[in-house]
């Protein structure tokens, strides 16, 4: 990437460095998928977390189903990684939940609407810029979900984010497959793919457990996880459609070792974490 494509700030977006004393880090990262899209991104010392939604009920009719449970360290992140501004991507109780000043890193256009909502620690990306966050190298790059979708947002588009340090973890925020997808894929260990939504049907701009397997193909991982299902859904979805709670990451599973036998796919619950060592 050229020197143009790098966002820099006068303080990094660290408070990791800022930390007393030196730390011996465990080589490798640690995920741990909170529903949705969230999910806790921590290596050499610094934890990022994507997309927080933490809270048992969204827009009035949207119900977490397994519960949210402790957070840990995500509670006290680094910084947050924002793909979009659709609702249940950007929260803002959510954020206001975590520690006040804690960064946030979002697509360009994002700065104005989080500023109105009393978020002023803002860094705005273009897919291809990259940023510093502690130890950690934060890349943004392109997907494939359109743009705006919220009043008062503008024609803010969507992001995914290669988290670059102990390991590269992608993570596509919400997207459909794109071609650029095969350069994204360049030395991955993990792929945080989302493989369903909230209700039961799909539109435009997602991914199903089908073409996130056929996503896998062109990331080519060593490990991918599912994301992004499972977790809200509808009051009374679940008698109805009982399969929203239980099959998207499952099926996915299945799907990938059809189409993609060389990655090994984890399915976490909520609250559930992975370690990925360095490859050898």
């Amino acid at each position: 990437m050229s020197p143009q494509g790098t966002a820099k700030r006068p303080d990094g977006m660290s408070r990791a460095s800022q930390r007393p004393g030196p730390k011996r880090h465990r080589p490798g990262a640690t995920v741990t998928y909170l529903g949705h899209s969230t999910v806790a991104i921590e290596a050499v010392g610094t934890l990022v977390l994507t997309d927080p939604l933490l809270r048992r009920h969204l827009l009035g009719f949207l119900r977490r189903r397994p519960p949210l449970g402790a957070l840990g360290g995500a509670a006290s992140p680094d910084a947050v990684l924002i793909s979009h501004l659709h609702y249940d991507h950007l929260d803002v109780p959510s954020l206001r939940s975590l520690p006040p000043g804690t960064p946030i890193v979002a697509p360009l256009g994002s700065r104005r609407f989080l500023a109105r909502r009393g978020f002023h620690d803002v860094a705005e990306l273009s897919a291809g810029q990259s940023l510093r966050v502690g130890e950690l190298k934060v890349e943004a790059v392109p997907a494939e979900h359109g743009v705006g979708g919220r009043p008062g947002a503008g024609k803010v588009g969507s992001l995914g984010y290669v988290v670059d340090g102990g390991a590269r973890v992608y993570f596509a925020g919400d997207t459909d497959l794109f071609d650029e997808m095969q350069a994204i894929g360049d030395r991955l260990d993990l792929a945080l793919l989302p493989v369903w939504g909230w209700g039961p049907r799909l539109g435009p701009g997602h991914l199903d457990p089908v073409t996130a397997a056929e996503a896998l193909r062109l990331l080519r991982p060593r490990f991918a996880v599912p994301i992004h299902w499972g977790t809200y859904t509808p009051v009374g979805a679940p008698r109805m459609w009982p399969w929203l709670t239980t099959d998207a990451g499952h099926r996915f599973a299945r799907e990938a070792a059809r189409l993609a036998p060389g990655v090994d796919v984890r399915v976490l619950g909520a609250g559930d974490s992975l370690g990925i060592e360095p490859a050898v």
